[in-house]
C-alpha cells in the first residue's frame, strides 16, 4: 500500500460492474485507492437497464428506519451501512452527477427522463477513473494467514475466567485469477456479481462460488419477484394481455395478504407484470398453502356504480349477442374468456340480461379469481432472495469474516427487499460502506 494524504491508497479490486461494483469503484477512487474492476459482460450496468421496466426506479425516497420495513430478509444487517448511506444521499449523489430525479407513488425515485440508460451512463461517470477491465473472476487467490504469536499477559489470568480468545480468519484473499488466466493482486477484492436473476444480463451466480471457495455459507437462492404459474386455462386464452390500473389482491388461504394497484399481464404460463412480481414476494411455502389471486378490473368504481354502468351500456347495445354487449367494458380478448366464466348462453341479447346475470358479471369483474400454483423459475426472477450468509459478514465493513480483504455488496449477499427501489439502495449503500471503510 503506497500513502495518499496520510491515509493508505490500497489496490482495490472489484468483481462486477453492476450497480453495486460501478458505485463502490466511484467511492473507493474518491477515497484515493487504485480500483480496476472485472466485468465479464461487453457492456457493464446491464442490469440497470432492466430494473423499474427500463425506467430504473433509483432509490425510495424516505427515512432509514421506514426503509428498513420494507426488506424482507436480515434488515438489521443493513443499520449501519444505511444509516451512513440513506436513500437521500443517493438522490444527491446522482444529482451531483446531473441527473435530476422525480418522486412517484409509493415514494418511488426515477429519473425525470424515465431513461436507465441515464442512471447507467452517471454510475460510468462516477467510476470513470477505475479502470474496467474485460474479464471474469475465476478463482479468488487465498493464502493462509498465520496466527501472530502470543504475547504474555501483564496481570496473570485468573484461571477460573480464563480469557476466551477468538480465531480470527484463517485465510488473506490477495487477488483473483480471471477467466483469462491472468491474475489480478490486489489489498482488497469485492465480490459485487448480483444474483442468479436474469442471468442475460451477466448475474450467473460466479460470486456464489467465488464466496464458497473462502468457505462461506450460502443460503439457497430463490427467485423473489417472479411471475406467478396459474393452471387456469383462462390465463393462456388471453395471452399477451397487459390489464393498466386494475387491482390484485392475493390470498393466503383465503385471507387477504397484499393488495395494490398498477399494471399486469397474463402470459401462457399465468400472470406477470409488475404488480405480479410486487405480490410474489409476499408468497410463503407454497406446500403449506393455497393461494389465489383476485384481480378487481374496475377499481374506480363500486359495486354499485359498476352496476348502473353496465346498465346504461346494455341500454345503448340492446340488440348486441352478450359479448358484443362488453365492448366498453373489456378488452376484446377478454371479452369471450368473461362470457364462458359468466355461465351465460352467448347469443342472449343485452336487453334479456336479467338483473342477476348483470349481479353476477359485477362480481366477476370486481373478483377475477386467478389460482396461483407455483413461482415462476430463476431465469425470469427480477431479484434472487438468499446468497451469502450476512452472519459471515461485517456489517459496518462488508469484510468476511472469513478471509481478511474479501468483501461482498449488492445483490450477492442473503439480504433482499420489496421492490420499489429499495433493491438498487441495498447495493448502493453497501458498496458505499466498503468503500468508505477501506
Amino acid at each position: 500500500m503506497g500513502e495518499f494524504g496520510g491515509k493508505q491508497m490500497a489496490k482495490v479490486l472489484i468483481v462486477g460492474a453492476g450497480a453495486a461494483g460501478l458505485m463502490a469503484a466511484g467511492a473507493a477512487v474518491r477515497q484515493g485507492h487504485q480500483v480496476t474492476v472485472l466485468e465479464h459482460m461487453d457492456k457493464p450496468g446491464q442490469k440497470i437497464l432492466v430494473t423499474g421496466k427500463g425506467r430504473c426506479n433509483v432509490t425510495n425516497d424516505c427515512p432509514a428506519e421506514e426503509f428498513l420495513r420494507h426488506v424482507r430478509t436480515n434488515p438489521r444487517f443493513l443499520y449501519s451501512s444505511l444509516g451512513a448511506f440513506p436513500p437521500a444521499k443517493t438522490m444527491e449523489l446522482f444529482e451531483g452527477l446531473g441527473v435530476e430525479l422525480k418522486v412517484e407513488r409509493g415514494r418511488r425515485v426515477f429519473p425525470v427522463s424515465d431513461k436507465a440508460e441515464e442512471i447507467r451512463q452517471a454510475l460510468l461517470r462516477y467510476a470513470q477513473d477505475a479502470d474496467i477491465v474485460h474479464d471474469g473472476a475465476k478463482k479468488l487467490l487465498l493464502e493462509e494467514v498465520v496466527p501472530e504469536p502470543e504475547e504474555a499477559p501483564a496481570a496473570p489470568e485468573n484461571p477460573r475466567h480464563p480469557k476466551k480468545k477468538k480465531a480470527g480468519p484463517a485465510l488473506r484473499c490477495i487477488g483473483v485469477r480471471g477467466t483469462s488466466g491472468r491474475e489480478y493482486r490486489a489489498d482488497a477484492v469485492l465480490v459485487a456479481t448480483g444474483g442468479v436473476s436474469y442471468p442475460t444480463t451477466g448475474s450467473t451466480g460466479d460470486g456464489y462460488r467465488l464466496a464458497q471457495q473462502a468457505g462461506h455459507t450460502l443460503v439457497e437462492p430463490v427467485p423473489s419477484l417472479v411471475s406467478l404459474v396459474s393452471h387456469d386455462a383462462d390465463c393462456k386464452k388471453m395471452m399477451g394481455l397487459a390489464l393498466k390500473n386494475v387491482t390484485l389482491t392475493l390470498f393466503e388461504d383465503d385471507k387477504a395478504i397484499f393488495d395494490e394497484q398498477g399494471e399486469m399481464l397474463f402470459t401462457h404460463f399465468g400472470i406477470s407484470g409488475p404488480l405480479t412480481l410486487s405480490a410474489s414476494s409476499h408468497l410463503g411455502d407454497m406446500k403449506k398453502h393455497r393461494y389465489h389471486a383476485e384481480i378487481d378490473l374496475k377499481p374506480a368504481l363500486s359495486e354499485e356504480q359498476l352496476y348502473d354502468r353496465i346498465t346504461r351500456d346494455f341500454a345503448l347495445l340492446a340488440n348486441h349477442a352478450a359479448q358484443g354487449a362488453l365492448v366498453k367494458l373489456l378488452p376484446s380478448s377478454m371479452q369471450p374468456v368473461m362470457v364462458a366464466r359468466w355461465g351465460i348462453d352467448p347469443a342472449t341479447r343485452a336487453n334479456q340480461i336479467t338483473r342477476e346475470q348483470k349481479r353476477e358479471l359485477v362480481q366477476l369483474m370486481k373478483h377475477w379469481r386467478v389460482s396461483i400454483d407455483a413461482r415462476g423459475d430463476l431465469a425470469h426472477a427480477v431479484i434472487t432472495s438468499g446468497g451469502v450468509s450476512v452472519r459471515e459478514v461485517d456489517p459496518k465493513t462488508m469484510q468476511s469474516k472469513k478471509a481478511l480483504g474479501l468483501y461482498f455488496a449488492g445483490e450477492v449477499l442473503d439480504v433482499d427487499a420489496y421492490t420499489g427501489g429499495y433493491n438498487l439502495q441495498i447495493a448502493f449503500c453497501t458498496a458505499q460502506s466498503f468503500a468508505n471503510n477501506l
